[in-house]
């Protein structure tokens, strides 16, 4: 039996447009993921819009953020060097892996929602029915992706991510190019949502959505049952 083989898509923003504001990938929802699929075998690849280094948020590696696995990425060379050696997004198929996976930040926002190749990659895993999984920010990458119907992909689907209150809360609503549930709800997905800043999870058929950094453990989770991953 070959490893399970699951596609990491990540951002190559690193300021928000027109401004100097430093964003990019937060590493949490990266480094929890990647640890707990690569601990049980699983083979990730990472790509990226531009290929290379992935930026990562310079505020997700507070104190106040810091998880475990965090501590461990930045223990981790290996780790680090697949994070800065990104392949580029366009140069991957969907036939080479069983699962695809996108972490958020505000950085996806900003160059992954009219990437043609992200769209083609989410509807060719979703139509493939395998796991396509989001976290956090990272389900702004469905927002033109379409189904066989022509209609959202989203659409009268359960899906989660980051909400108002949690963006408010967070005094970035400056940082992102629209509100990420208002998008949801405009392309008429079933919206749903935990308590702010505590882990949700939900899922419809092969699309995995987790509402905040906290729901990265739950949604690799779900991705290593629909794999079959022991």
């Amino acid at each position: 039996m070959r490893p399970k083989k699951v596609l990491f898509v990540v951002t190559s923003t690193n300021k928000i447009p027109d401004s100097e504001k430093s964003t990019g990938l937060w590493i949490e929802e990266f480094a929890a993921p990647y640890f707990l699929l690569t601990d049980r075998g699983v083979e990730v690849t990472i790509v990226s819009p531009k290929g290379g280094v992935a930026p990562i948020d310079p505020k997700s590696r507070k104190p106040e953020f810091t998880t475990e696995a965090v501590t461990r990425f930045f223990g981790d060379s290996k780790a680090q060097e697949k994070l800065n050696t990104t392949l580029k997004l366009a140069d991957v198929e969907s036939d080479q892996y069983d699962a695809i996976f996108y972490p958020g930040g505000h950085g996806p926002m900003w160059d992954l929602p009219e990437n043609e190749k992200s769209i083609a990659l989410i509807e060719s895993f979703y139509n493939e029915s395998k796991p396509v999984a989001l976290v956090c920010h990272a389900p702004a990458a469905l927002k033109n992706v379409k189904g066989k119907d022509g209609q959202p992909l989203v659409a009268g689907k359960k899906v989660a991510g980051f909400t108002n209150s949690e963006e408010i809360a967070g005094q970035s609503t400056a940082e992102v190019p629209f509100m990420l549930e208002d998008m949801l709800k405009d392309k008429k997905a079933i919206y749903q949502k935990g308590a702010d800043w505590q882990p949700f999870m939900v899922f419809e058929g092969n699309l995995i959505t987790g509402q905040n950094p906290a729901s990265s453990i739950l949604v690799a989770e779900k991705i290593l049952a629909d794999l079959n991953v022991q």
